[in-house]
């Protein structure tokens, strides 16, 4: 079915127009990029198509070029178009998470670590130190593992964090895997690092864990 013959409110734009893109699927949102299918095909089964090829819209979108072209649909102009959009993204989540900004959007700190955690091929540890009003203060990556684990030690996140005079904290580290869940290990150490930050009155305001899809939030599921 092309797009225009479906109901207006099952439409990929007029969705994000009415509702705001975070209800549409990840299928929707290639769509409205694409914006145009091929004889035959629609944009979101076009959509649809590609998610399948490439696995993920994550793979997708941190395709090389060469990879990109060769997917039917898609040449170089798309490929110009997505790194344009990309880059954009970054540079305003950067903006947003700049030192001295306070941090009033949850979804650009969640872009801003996406961005700084998604290209390591082993896990690591980062942590974003923040004052008493939730200015940042500074980003750090505290700790590296193998692919499959990082060793975090409490006291040294503890010194690290009285070093920047912070009140705050916000946790975030990747699982290379894929696996967008928190493991039991990541829930332990989550809680040791909150008690021993507690002792020095600072708060742990939130823990992401960067993998497929939409980042983890220890906070929002009830974890902190």
């Amino acid at each position: 079915m092309r797009i225009k013959d479906k109901p207006t409110e099952e439409r990929p734009r007029e969705k994000l127009l009415i509702n705001g893109a975070m209800v549409l699927s990840d299928a929707e949102l290639l769509a409205i990029f694409l914006r145009t299918g091929t004889p035959g095909v629609s944009a979101i089964e076009m959509a649809e198509n590609l998610l399948i090829e490439f696995g993920s819209l994550q793979a997708l979108m941190q395709a090389d070029c060469l990879t990109f072209t060769q997917a039917k649909g898609l040449g170089t102009a798309k490929y110009a178009q997505l790194q344009a959009v990309l880059e954009m993204a970054r540079r305003h989540n950067n903006e947003v998470i700049d030192r001295g900004n306070v941090l009033t959007s949850p979804e650009a700190t969640r872009g801003f670590l996406v961005d700084k955690l998604k290209t390591f091929e082993h896990e690591v540890f980062a942590c974003l130190f923040l004052d008493n009003q939730h200015h940042v203060l500074e980003f750090e990556i505290l700790f590296t593992g193998t692919i499959d684990s990082a060793s975090v030690y409490p006291r040294e996140v503890v010194k690290k964090a009285l070093s920047y005079n912070a009140a705050a904290v916000i946790f975030a580290h990747n699982h290379p895997s894929g696996i967008n869940e928190a493991s039991q290990a990541d829930k332990a150490i989550t809680q040791r690092l909150k008690k021993a930050l507690e002792l020095v009155d600072i708060r742990v305001l939130d823990h992401f864990i960067i993998a497929n899809g939409r980042p983890f939030s220890f906070a929002e599921r009830g974890l902190l």
